[in-house]
């Protein structure tokens, strides 16, 4: 990538977005339940596949959801396998029950 990827949460449209160079190239849908964030669905644009975009948006949400000290529940199969390969990071799944 020659462009910086930037990352931003987009509260009104619900994602977060990933753009180069001013595009967006991706993108994270999510919902909120108290303080518990619901990672629905991630997609990169198909000329952008393969260049960790879809991992990097995974990571920021994961900080900013960390940073806040609230939950995720993984909805969305990226994040499943994420909390998978990196169990060291499951502790801010949320538990059924837990909020």
């Amino acid at each position: 990538m020659t462009d910086e990827l930037d990352i931003r949460d987009v509260p009104d449209a619900r994602r977060y977005e990933a753009r180069l160079g001013g595009r967006i190239v991706g993108w994270v849908d999510y919902g909120r339940v108290g303080t518990r964030f619901v990672a629905i669905h991630t997609e990169v644009l198909p000329d952008f596949g393969g260049r960790g975009i879809g991992s990097a948006l995974v990571r920021r949400v994961i900080a900013d959801v960390r940073a806040a000290g609230h939950t995720i529940t993984p909805r969305c199969p990226l994040f499943a396998r994420h909390f998978e390969r990196h169990p060291e990071e499951a502790d801010i799944v949320a538990q059924p029950g837990r909020r």
